[in-house]
C-alpha cells in the first residue's frame, strides 16, 4: 500500500492507504478526526469541508494522492485556538441545532474571512450557499456571520 504525507492541522503525518482514497475517510478513519462529516460523499453538501491549503474544499471529493503533500487544516485545528470569533458567535447566537453541517459551514466561513475580513452580503452568500443545513438554522448562521463581521470592523 502506498504511503502518503501530509501535515494536518500543523501535524506532519504519514498515512499508508489506496491512492484513490478519499481525503474524508483518511482523516475520519485513519486518522480519528471525526469532527469533518460525511453527507452526501458527493461534494455537494459541503459537511465535509477542510481548508487545503487555506481554501476551503470538499473533503469527500478530494483523493489522497491529490492531497499528498498539501497543508489541511479540519474544524479540529481550528478549534485549537478557542478565542476563535467564529466559535464565540456560534456558542453566543445558539447556533447549532443538530450540528451536523456546522463543521461545513464554520470551515467555509473561516476561509471567507481569512481572505476577506470584510466580505459583502454577495460575498458571504457566494462562500456559504453551498453548505446545506437538514434542520434549516440558516438565520441563526447568518445573524452569527454579521456579528463577526460587524464587530471586526
Amino acid at each position: 500500500m502506498p504511503e502518503f504525507k501530509l501535515k494536518v492541522n500543523n501535524r506532519q503525518v504519514k498515512v499508508d492507504v489506496e491512492s484513490d482514497t478519499p481525503l474524508l475517510w483518511v482523516l475520519r478513519d485513519t486518522l480519528g478526526l471525526t469532527g469533518t462529516k460525511y453527507g452526501c460523499g458527493e461534494g455537494i453538501c459541503g459537511s465535509c469541508t477542510v481548508h487545503i491549503n487555506g481554501k476551503a474544499e470538499r473533503s469527500c471529493s478530494i483523493m489522497i494522492k491529490d492531497a499528498a503533500g498539501k497543508s489541511i487544516t479540519t474544524i479540529e485545528g481550528l478549534a485549537e485556538n478557542p478565542d476563535n470569533p467564529i466559535f464565540r458567535s456560534w456558542i453566543e447566537l445558539e447556533v447549532s441545532q443538530c450540528g451536523y453541517c456546522q463543521p461545513g459551514q464554520i470551515m467555509s466561513l473561516a476561509a471567507l474571512l481569512k481572505e476577506k475580513p470584510k466580505p459583502t452580503e454577495t460575498e458571504i452568500n457566494d462562500a456559504m450557499s453551498g453548505i446545506l443545513c437538514r434542520c434549516g438554522t440558516y438565520h441563526r448562521i447568518r445573524k452569527a456571520i454579521e456579528k463577526i463581521v460587524e464587530e471586526g470592523k
